[in-house]
């Protein structure tokens, strides 16, 4: 099962596209019933989680929460995606595309990291590839 929680107002965002791409992601890493929530929320909420969890007293796109492991109820929980709508906005002006695939771009990099990848260890690789796939497949805004 897949939870998106839009906790801020602001901004005008296609849930299901990012529902649709989480669906995604799991069913070609083989994981089609994981449990993943993405939480869409406000700068200062993201600063707080990122000063408490990454000792870093700034806002940033995005944060992933790995759990890997069975819940009580038998299911598979990968994780967490937190991001910060207002800091992928800001991010977005200078790429040059819209909000709504920022958004898509960071829910891709979000559930790399649940998936494990990490930094400088195939993150940027596997990121690049699931990226030009989902645009390929008619995803463009």
């Amino acid at each position: 099962m897949i939870e998106i929680l839009n906790q801020q107002k602001r901004y005008d965002i296609d849930t299901a596209r990012l529902q649709d791409l989480l669906a995604g992601l799991l069913r070609a890493y083989g994981m089609p019933d994981a449990e993943v929530t993405l939480a869409l929320i406000n700068d200062a909420p993201m600063r707080a989680l990122n000063r408490r969890f990454m000792t870093k007293d700034a806002s940033t796109d995005v944060l992933s929460f790995p759990i890997r492991d069975l819940g009580p109820d038998g299911k598979y929980y990968l994780g967490d995606i937190i991001i910060s709508v207002p800091y992928a906005a800001r991010q977005s002006r200078p790429q040059g595309h819209p909000l709504q695939r920022e958004l898509e771009f960071l829910v891709i990099h979000g559930l790399l990291h649940l998936k494990g990848y990490e930094h400088f260890e195939g993150l940027e690789e596997e990121e690049e590839t699931v990226r030009a796939r989902w645009l390929e497949e008619s995803h463009e805004l």
